[in-house]
């Protein structure tokens, strides 16, 4: 804890190169840490593989909502048609999912873009109005020309000392210590 009684967020370690924080981000996958992430100023290639990341769950929930969509459309045809104001014109079926179909589709697209945007907030973690790492002047330089890594203070395998001498040995420039 530090003298000015805030929780500690995580330990912040700087790199001056893509490979070194390339390397410091398997280094740290390798460790077991789970809650970690880089920053750095454009993305690097081969990084979420570095970082052990799988495929986002966004598009799952997008898909979802576009199922959901496509069924409320066609529900709510085949309600309003059939049950709540049956209309007989010419001896037509009370529904047909040829005349269902365009409002479907509409639903379908929104619910998915619906799906998409709340299931990027959820899975982000957002909204969050306030980062510690904000708050770092020496933070600023990983939309310049530095590169960052963050191991939490919450992540079960962490341990001030260890952590900090795994991140020297990754070849780290500076470490610091990131309040709440």
């Amino acid at each position: 804890m530090s003298s000015h009684g805030s929780k500690p967020f995580g330990l912040l370690a700087e790199f001056t190169t893509a490979a070194d924080i390339l390397h410091a981000a398997q280094t740290v996958r390798d460790a077991g840490f789970k809650r970690w992430d880089v920053f750095t100023p454009f993305p690097v290639h081969g990084m979420d593989r570095a970082m052990g990341l799988k495929n986002s769950m966004v598009g799952y929930v997008a898909f979802c909502g576009g199922v959901s969509g496509y069924a409320t459309g066609m529900l709510m045809i085949w309600f309003l048609n059939a049950f709540d104001y049956p209309i007989v014109i010419g001896g037509k079926p009370m529904f047909s999912p040829f005349s269902a179909f365009p409002p479907s589709y509409e639903l379908t697209i929104l619910f998915t873009a619906f799906g998409a945007i709340l299931g990027m907030l959820f899975f982000n973690r957002l909204p969050r109005l306030h980062h510690p790492l904000l708050k770092h002047r020496s933070f600023a330089l990983a939309s310049h020309d530095r590169y960052f890594l963050v191991i939490e203070t919450d992540d079960p395998k962490y341990s001030e000392t260890e952590t900090r001498k795994l991140l020297e040995a990754a070849g780290s420039q500076r470490l610091e210590l990131v309040e709440e």
